[in-house]
C-alpha cells in the first residue's frame, strides 16, 4: 500500500496516469473508455484488497480531508464543460423527438426509476429519488463512442447525442435538487421551509452562474482579455465561481457552474470552439481521475452491501423503465417503432453520474444518512451494466433491427468537383460509402444523378455538426481548390475524427523535394491543415490537369495469386495511389511515404493513365461500368 505521508507525489502519478493510460487503451481496443477507468480504480482498490489482502490505492487515506473538495471541483469543471457544450440554437433547429426526450422523457423515466428503486430496490423515498435522477440521464462521452461503432443513420444519432448533451447536467441538477432537499430536511427545517431554502440556494446558484458568463462574455467580446489567457481565466472563474455559490448556500456550485456553462455556450463568441478544446483537455484528465479515484475508494464491504434487490432495480430501469419512457415520449414524433426501440435499449450511463453520485455520497454520510453508503456503488453498478451491455449490444441489435449502415466505413469528401466525382464513382464500385459535401447545388448535380449521398450545405456551419453527424464518417477528405478553406475544413474536424484521419491535397504543385514543402514562409503550416493526400506537391491544380488529360481511376482488388508487386508494376511508376479497403471493411486515406497493404482481398484505388496497363482476370469485364474482380482493374 502506498504510504499516504511519503509517497503522495506518487499517489497523484498513479492516479492520473492510470486514467490516462486506460482511455488511451480504449481508443485502441474501440471502446467505452469508463469501462476502462472505472476497472483500473477498481483493480487499485478493492480488487487488490482481496487478492492481497491489501489495496494498492487508498485517497480516503492519501487525501484524508482534502479528498471530497477535490472531487467537488473536478465535477465542477465536468459539469461546466458539458453545459458549455450545449448551444440552444442547435437544440431548436433538432427535431421534435430531441425535445421531447428533454421534456418528456426524462422527468417520465425520473418517476419510474424512483418507483423501482424503491418498491424493488428497498431505498428510502429521497435516496431513491436522488439515485433515479442520477440513472435516468446517459453520458454523451459514452454515446457517442457507440455511434461510431454502431454506424448509425444521422437522425438517430442525432437525438441520442443531443439527448446525452442536454440531459447530462439536468439530471445532475435534479439529484443536486433532492440532495438539498434532504440536507435541509435534516437541519430541521419543515417541508415548506426547506423548500424556500432550496429555492434560495438554486436561485443564488442560478444568478452567480448567470452573473459570471455575462460578465466574461462581455469581456471577451470587449477584448479586455488576451487570446492566450482566455481558456486559463475560464478555468479560473469556473473555480471561483464555484466555490463563491458553494459559500453562500451550500451544494449549490453545481448549479452556478453548469449556468455559467450555458450562457458562455450560448453568447456566440468567436473563441468558443478553443475554450471547447482547451476545457474537454482539462476535463479529460480530471475525469480520468475522478473515476479511478471513485472506484478506488470503494471498499469490498460496500460492493458487498449490494444485494439481490439492487440488481434487480437496475435492470429494471436499464430493461424497462428507460425503454418505456422513451416509447410513450417519443410517440407522434417521427421516429420509427425500430428507432425508438434502439434508442430505449441503449442508454449508456456516463461520467456525471458516477462523479455526482460519488460527492453527494460522501456528503450524505457525513451528514449521517447511513443508507447513502449504497449510493456510489449502485450508481457505479449501473454505469458497468449499461455500458458494458450497450457496448456488446449496439451493433448486434442496430442490425437486427435494421438500422445500422452495413459495410466499410464511411468517407467524406468536402469538395465536388470533376476529380472528386470520379473518385466518388470509383469508391461506389469498390463498395465504399462515401458523402459528397458542398455549398453548391449546381457542383453537386452530377453526384445526385449518379446516386451518391451529399450534403447541401457548409461542413463548417453549426447546422452541419448535427445534420452531417461527423460520427458517421471514419475519415475527411477535402478536395476543394482552396487549399486554405480545405486546411480549416481539416483543423474542424480533426477533434472528432482524429488528425490521423483528416487528408487534404498539397498546396502547392512541383517536385517533392522542392524548398516549398517545408520552408516557405507563405505555405500554411502543417501544424495548421490536415495530412497531405498521394504526396507534396501533388496538388489540385496537378490533378484537375491530368484529369482533363484522360487519367481515371482504377480500382484493384489483391488476391493471391495477384500480389501488391504485380498490382505496383501494371501501375506504373507516376500512378498516384489514393485508397486501400481492408478485407476487414477498414478505410484508409494514403498519404506520403503511407506502407501500402498487402493483405489478400485488399482493395487499391489509384489514379493513373487511362492507357495504363490493366491485369485483367480471365472473363472479367472492364470499363467505366466494371466490378471490381480479383486481379482487375476498373477503370
Amino acid at each position: 500500500m502506498i504510504d499516504a505521508a511519503s509517497d503522495l507525489p506518487l499517489t497523484i502519478a498513479i492516479i492520473t496516469g492510470s486514467g490516462v493510460a486506460a482511455q488511451w487503451l480504449a481508443w485502441r481496443l474501440r471502446v467505452p473508455s469508463i469501462v476502462l477507468m472505472m476497472g483500473a480504480g477498481l483493480l487499485l482498490g478493492p480488487i487488490a484488497a482481496v487478492a492481497l489482502g491489501h489495496p494498492l490505492l487508498t485517497p480516503d487515506e492519501s487525501f484524508g480531508d482534502y479528498l471530497r473538495p477535490m472531487i467537488a471541483l473536478a465535477v465542477a469543471i465536468i459539469l461546466f464543460e458539458g453545459g458549455i457544450t450545449l448551444n440552444f440554437r442547435e437544440l431548436r433547429d433538432t427535431s421534435t423527438a430531441v425535445r421531447r426526450m428533454v421534456v418528456l422523457a426524462f422527468p417520465l423515466g425520473w418517476g419510474l426509476a424512483t418507483l423501482a428503486l424503491h418498491f424493488i430496490g428497498g431505498l428510502a423515498w429521497d435516496v431513491a429519488a436522488m439515485i433515479g435522477a442520477l440513472l435516468t440521464i446517459t453520458g454523451p462521452t459514452v454515446v457517442l463512442p457507440l455511434l461510431r461503432q454502431a454506424k448509425l443513420p444521422p437522425r438517430i444519432a442525432s437525438v441520442m447525442k443531443w439527448e446525452g448533451i442536454v440531459n447530462d447536467p439536468i439530471g445532475a441538477l435534479a439529484a443536486v435538487f433532492v440532495f438539498e432537499a434532504i440536507h435541509q430536511t435534516q437541519l430541521g427545517h419543515s417541508v415548506g421551509s426547506a423548500a424556500l431554502a432550496l429555492s434560495f440556494g438554486i436561485a443564488i446558484g442560478a444568478l452567480l452562474g448567470f452573473v459570471s458568463g455575462i460578465s466574461l462574455s462581455h469581456a471577451f467580446r470587449r477584448g479586455w482579455v488576451p487570446e492566450p489567457m482566455k481558456a486559463p481565466l475560464v478555468l479560473a472563474a469556473v473555480l471561483v465561481c464555484y466555490a463563491l455559490a458553494d459559500k453562500l448556500a451550500a451544494e449549490t456550485g453545481l448549479v452556478a457552474v453548469t449556468v455559467f456553462g450555458l450562457v458562455v455556450a450560448n453568447s456566440r463568441l468567436a473563441s468558443i470552439e478553443e475554450m471547447r478544446r482547451f476545457k474537454e483537455g482539462i476535463a479529460s484528465i480530471l475525469v480520468a481521475s475522478v473515476f479511478v479515484v471513485l472506484a478506488a475508494s470503494l471498499t469490498p464491504a460496500a460492493l458487498g452491501s449490494l444485494g439481490w434487490q439492487h440488481f434487480a432495480a437496475v435492470a429494471a430501469i436499464i430493461l424497462v423503465v428507460r425503454p418505456v419512457a422513451v416509447f410513450l415520449a417519443t410517440l407522434g414524433s417521427g421516429l420509427t417503432v425500430a428507432e425508438a426501440s434502439f434508442i430505449g435499449l441503449i442508454g449508456p450511463r456516463g461520467v456525471v453520474a458516477a462523479a455526482t453520485a460519488g460527492h453527494l455520497s460522501v456528503s450524505l454520510m457525513q451528514s449521517g444518512r447511513e443508507d447513502a453508503t449504497v449510493l456510489a456503488p449502485l450508481v457505479f453498478l449501473a454505469v458497468f451494466a449499461s455500458v458494458f451491455g450497450c457496448g456488446f449490444a449496439v451493433a448486434p441489435l442496430s442490425r437486427w433491427l435494421g438500422l445500422s449502415e452495413t459495410g466499410p466505413d464511411r468517407l467524406l469528401i468536402v469538395g465536388a468537383n470533376p476529380w472528386s466525382l470520379g473518385l466518388a464513382d470509383a469508391l461506389k464500385k469498390a463498395e465504399v460509402p462515401v458523402t459528397i459535401a458542398d455549398t453548391s447545388w449546381r457542383r453537386l448535380r452530377a453526384a445526385r444523378l449518379a446516386g451518391h449521398d451529399v450534403y447541401y450545405g457548409e461542413v463548417l456551419s453549426e447546422t452541419a455538426d448535427w445534420r452531417l453527424e461527423p460520427s458517421r464518417f471514419s475519415s475527411l477528405l477535402a478536395v476543394t481548390p482552396n487549399d486554405a478553406y480545405n486546411a480549416l475544413v481539416c483543423i474542424e474536424y480533426a477533434p472528432e475524427l482524429g488528425r490521423s484521419h483528416v487528408f487534404q491535397l498539397s498546396g502547392f504543385d512541383g517536385p517533392a523535394e522542392s524548398a516549398r514543402a517545408d520552408d516557405d514562409p507563405q505555405a500554411i503550416a502543417f501544424t495548421a491543415r490536415g495530412r497531405t493526400l498521394i504526396r507534396r506537391g501533388r496538388g489540385y491544380d496537378s490533378l484537375a490537369r491530368d484529369w482533363w488529360g484522360g487519367w481515371r481511376f482504377k480500382a484493384t482488388r489483391l488476391t493471391e495469386e495477384y500480389s501488391l508487386e504485380q498490382c505496383l508494376e501494371d501501375a506504373g511508376d507516376d500512378a498516384d495511389f489514393i485508397l486501400a479497403r481492408r478485407p476487414n471493411g477498414r478505410v484508409s486515406l494514403l498519404g506520403d511515404n503511407t506502407k501500402l497493404p498487402d493483405a489478400a482481398e485488399t482493395v487499391l484505388i489509384r489514379f493513373a493513365r487511362k492507357a495504363a496497363a490493366i491485369t485483367t482476370a480471365p472473363g472479367t469485364a472492364t470499363g467505366s461500368d466494371a466490378v471490381v474482380e480479383p486481379g482487375a482493374d476498373s477503370a
